[in-house]
């Protein structure tokens, strides 16, 4: 008798070890499985600017730090995002488990879980706007501030393992070809429309290059919309009714930088070792909305619901331009444009999920999604850890 109660008290306390291993790792598991554990790292123009532009010398044209900019109260006053509320890097930081990331120039900013660089009218090449935005240039060096502050706060190890496991999100390029091609004569004589691209396309692969030998090894890409289909760019068209609407020239030069850039990506991951990106067709994405807005939800893919004149194209969305007088729709949801050129919130999460999820609508993202991107890792299943775990009868001696 005396036997079996030994025996039973072993068993026992085997299954009382076993038990407390498993909750253990069950935390572990579930820890991992709601939150990335990846910062983020943004870099662009008014596509994804959080507010940086609030705090530079520039022009009212850059800024959105006024009503109606934030229509929709997600934020408790307008934060100079270009968009009745959220842009589409909101929804990733939302769905990797992140709080929002703060701009880069925001006073105080926590950077540990990243930091957003954008800046709306900024290009890849110094020249767009040049004096009143901060380009990409200057943005990768306010990335080099941010990493010796990571060092300082984290040390170097745990400082270089961020910047590793890090995603590093690049949307930009628009204001190269809307302004600084197309709104300039003079670079339009000095170069043709594909040294321009080239010269463009270079410039971002030298970015993307820094930011490798920098550490990045995870990268998401933003492609180029319609450009021609903007409502400020239909307006401008002078061939409107030969052209459907949209300014062709302009979406031209958009469809040979998304191509330009594909064919780069291709060839660094071939290159570059442990490099791996998400890359999307956004320009036929967004083009299917604005042809078929019902399908996705929308009652109108053509007109802005901020602006004024034909189209809403003209950019006086709140009034604080040359051109004062503005019409805002009763409805921002139902439209795909909020402004002149920017689209609306519904249009931000639409992207968001499709570039997280992988969708093939209307053609799929990869090679990876963003949320392989920020959450795989080496992942352990329980069993996994079980089996390296002390066994019990090493944890009862």
């Amino acid at each position: 008798m005396a036997g079996l109660m030994v025996s039973l008290k072993y068993c026992f306390n085997i299954i009382c070890v076993t038990l407390l291993l498993l909750s253990s790792v069950s935390a572990s598991v579930l820890k991992k499985s709601t939150t990335s554990g990846s910062a983020f790292f943004i870099f662009g123009d008014s596509s994804v600017d959080p507010g940086n532009n609030n705090y530079i010398n520039t022009i009212p044209e850059n800024q959105a730090n006024y009503k109606p900019y934030g229509l929709n109260s997600f934020f408790q006053r307008p934060t100079g995002r270009f968009s009745d509320g959220r842009v589409i890097v909101d929804f990733i930081a939302e769905y990797a488990k992140l709080p929002l990331i703060p701009p880069f120039l925001e006073p105080s900013a926590d950077y540990t879980n990243g930091a957003n660089f954008a800046s709306g009218g900024a290009g890849v090449l110094p020249e767009t706007n040049q004096g009143v935005v901060i380009d990409l240039p200057t943005q990768l060096k306010n990335f080099e501030v941010v990493q010796k502050s990571l060092i300082e706060k984290l040390g170097e190890a745990e400082a270089e393992k961020v910047i590793s496991e890090a995603v590093y999100l690049i949307s930009i390029g628009s204001n190269d070809y809307m302004g600084g091609y197309l709104g300039n004569p003079k670079m339009q004589e000095t170069y043709n429309y594909q040294a321009y691209v080239g010269m463009v396309i270079g410039n971002l692969t030298q970015t993307i290059q820094v930011l490798y030998k920098k550490g990045g090894r995870k990268f998401g890409f933003l492609s180029l919309s319609p450009l021609g289909c903007l409502p400020a760019l239909r307006a401008l068209n002078p061939k409107a009714s030969d052209e459907g609407g949209c300014f062709e020239a302009a979406s031209a030069l958009a469809l040979a930088h998304n191509n330009a850039l594909k064919s780069v990506l291709t060839s660094l991951e071939q290159i570059l070792k442990g490099f791996k990106y998400c890359y999307s067709n956004f320009y036929n994405w967004l083009d299917d909305r604005i042809n078929y807005p019902s399908k996705y939800g929308f009652k109108e893919g053509i007109n802005a619901c901020c602006g004024y004149g034909p189209y809403g194209g003209a950019f006086t969305c709140g009034g604080t331009k040359l051109v004062k007088e503005y019409e805002l729709c009763e409805n921002a949801d139902d439209y795909v444009w909020w402004d002149s050129f920017h689209p609306t919130e519904k249009i931000h999460e639409q992207f968001a999920k499709a570039l997280w999820n992988g969708e093939p609508e209307p053609e799929p993202v990869g090679p990876y999604n963003l949320q392989r991107l920020f959450f795989d890792k080496e992942k352990l299943t329980i069993a996994d850890i079980v089996d390296d775990a002390p066994q019990p009868h090493h944890v009862l001696q």
